[in-house]
């Protein structure tokens, strides 16, 4: 029997097995530590089409070293211009803007001045990086932002320190509305074999979860999704890497696309369905 990703129609668009959706990469060039020229992005956004996606959300980082820099308006026009771009070179990669934000209390007012993005720039979901080796709490901006109706997005979990020393961590954001993004390159283990524990860790737990690639150039930081798809195939079961890989992905962009009155309840929900080898 095929594999999830081999079964993918990439010209059916986005829309569940029409092509992966990536809710987190750093497409766009000279914005951040992403590709460095229009040359170097064309190659990623070349690359994550030979992987699969059909739809990116373009997720620079914003705050953090990036104070001051890639506001809302500078990252939407960034997008328009680059989708143009890839449209001429021929390259079949839809882009939306977005951006990852590093965990900051000035958050809420910048998401209401538009200076911070949400995904697809919709203002439903909001994708939050936090410092990969101190220990820092999201708590009371995950309950702000669910007062103002945004469901926060934890990007890849497993690369923080504290939740290597203590997964349980993750399930107190969860248990705030927050979901939770791993990285397929986690999970293929390219940052190494604890961050990669941490990742299946993180898997094996009905978590409202997903994955993507944040994928920044195309050597060390590279799109993943495909393996990362048959990896949780072979492991969890194929329901599992649907959830995490296919459905997930698509539901977050969907429910971002609906009009607010018709917008449904999101209920993602990842469940393994065998234990870990």
């Amino acid at each position: 029997m095929a594999t999830i990703a081999g079964e993918l129609n990439l010209e059916d668009g986005p829309q569940p097995d029409g092509g992966f959706v990536d809710l987190h990469c750093h497409c766009l060039p000279g914005i951040d530590d992403g590709p460095a020229t229009p040359a170097a992005a064309l190659d990623l956004c070349r690359a994550l089409t030979d992987d699969g996606i059909t739809t990116v959300i373009a997720t620079p980082h914003q705050l953090g070293r990036y104070d001051g820099r890639n506001p809302g308006d500078s990252i939407k026009k960034a997008v328009a211009a680059w989708q143009s771009v890839l449209r001429d070179h021929g390259v079949p990669l839809t882009v939306l803007a977005g951006a990852e934000a590093r965990l900051d209390e000035r958050i809420p007012a910048m998401l209401a001045s538009g200076a911070v993005l949400t995904l697809a720039d919709q203002g439903v979901f909001f994708l939050l990086e936090l410092p990969l080796g101190a220990d820092s709490d999201p708590l009371p901006l995950i309950r702000a932002l669910s007062r103002r109706s945004v469901r926060t997005i934890i990007a890849h979990p497993e690369r923080y320190r504290a939740v290597m020393r203590r997964p349980e961590l993750a399930r107190a954001w969860v248990d705030q509305g927050a979901c939770l993004q791993v990285n397929a390159g986690s999970v293929a283990g390219d940052f190494g074999a604890e961050i990669a524990r941490t990742a299946w860790q993180l898997l094996s737990q009905p978590f409202p979860l997903l994955v993507a690639s944040d994928a920044h150039d195309t050597h060390g930081r590279r799109p993943r999704m495909r393996l990362a798809a048959d990896l949780i195939e072979r492991k969890l079961g194929r329901d599992a890497a649907r959830r995490a890989c296919i459905e997930n992905p698509w539901e977050i962009l969907r429910s971002s696309a609906a009009d607010q009155a018709v917008r449904p309840q999101l209920e993602l929900r990842f469940s393994a369905a065998a234990e870990l080898n």
